[in-house]
């Protein structure tokens, strides 16, 4: 409660201004946000403790919070409350050209790191046999992390290739496309299927963002010159943080 009066008009939301409480409450508390008050990483003060402050009711107190979540400037933790979210600056990602996170990171002058969530060899399952064209008996290589640009995470990316092309996952340790050219495998094109998605929880958590927020599945099937395909890949980009652009010719 000790937050609440340098967040909230001393003189109460209704008596600031017109139009719906909800929309006061919530430019009170992304003004707080933007000007410092609220700092990045701070607990939103809880919504019944906003509620009995402000004197209106938590319905209203949630729709504010909600349409802030939306917008970015607040994350939900399950278990743990609302939190002031991370600015994150949106990257613009040209789908004319075949390269790596690692890469496009990189033409932007972003530091690129990764946390590893699996990175191993494995019986393939039954879409990955079909998707890769493998053989009974064959093994593949799984590669699973989460992509961070600047310390902000951005994206969750599960890789899958054939053993025969990546026999030891452990020597990726940036670019898996770097890896694959050191063996004369990396791919030259690829054809991407984008659609929209609501994350899932396990997934928002480990992209910071709340259950339920926009994001973008993005599936890869890459090709060697061959016509060979080396790489199964899907993707999950957080909505706030990637817009995919394609030039088009008029023909």
């Amino acid at each position: 409660m000790s937050s609440l009066p340098v967040i909230l008009p001393l003189d109460g939301l209704q008596a600031n201004g017109t139009g719906p409480l909800y929309v006061k409450l919530r430019q009170s508390l992304e003004k707080a946000i933007r000007n410092g008050t609220l700092q990045q990483g701070e607990a939103l003060p809880a919504e019944r403790d906003i509620a009995d402050y402000a004197s209106i009711s938590r319905v209203t107190v949630r729709k504010a919070v909600d349409e802030l979540v939306q917008d970015g400037l607040l994350v939900r933790r399950h278990g743990s409350g609302t939190f002031v979210a991370k600015p994150i600056s949106k990257v613009e990602q040209p789908l004319s050209r075949l390269t790596s996170f690692t890469e496009d990171m990189a033409r932007r002058g972003l530091s690129t790191r990764s946390e590893w969530l699996e990175r191993g060899l494995f019986a393939p399952s039954p879409d990955e046999m079909m998707m890769l064209g493998l053989r009974a008996g064959a093994v593949v290589a799984r590669l699973s992390r989460l992509r961070l640009g600047d310390d902000n995470p951005l994206a969750i990316e599960r890789a899958s290739v054939a053993a025969e092309y990546l026999p030891d996952p452990n020597v990726v340790t940036t670019s898996l496309y770097a890896a694959l050219e050191r063996r004369d495998a990396r791919p030259v094109r690829a054809i991407q299927r984008i659609s929209a998605c609501n994350i899932k929880s396990q997934d928002a958590e480990l992209l910071g963002v709340s259950e339920g927020s926009a994001g973008l599945s993005i599936q890869r099937i890459s090709y060697l010159p061959s016509g060979k395909v080396v790489e199964l890949t899907r993707s999950l980009y957080r909505g706030d943080a990637y817009d995919f652009v394609a030039e088009l010719t008029i023909g």
